[in-house]
């Protein structure tokens, strides 16, 4: 993961390095993401959220784009 200051900060990062640009977060998607990623993680029963699930969590916070896709 990279940390910008700005869109355009990213924007400069990728061209400079003749990249495409990728998915971003907002900081507060990211912990939020998090958060809810691993909230039962220390749980014995947990398990890797399905493609259903992980694709529903990011909807509900925001993520979208091909970047994202997971299928």
């Amino acid at each position: 993961m990279l940390v910008f200051r700005s869109e355009a900060h990213i924007d400069r990062w990728s061209a400079a390095r003749g990249l495409p640009r990728g998915g971003t977060l907002s900081l507060d998607q990211a912990w939020r993401l998090a958060r809810a990623w691993y909230a039962t993680k220390a749980v014995p029963e947990w398990r890797r959220p399905s493609v259903d699930e992980a694709e529903a969590l990011f909807a509900s916070l925001g993520i979208a784009g091909p970047f994202w896709a997971l299928r």
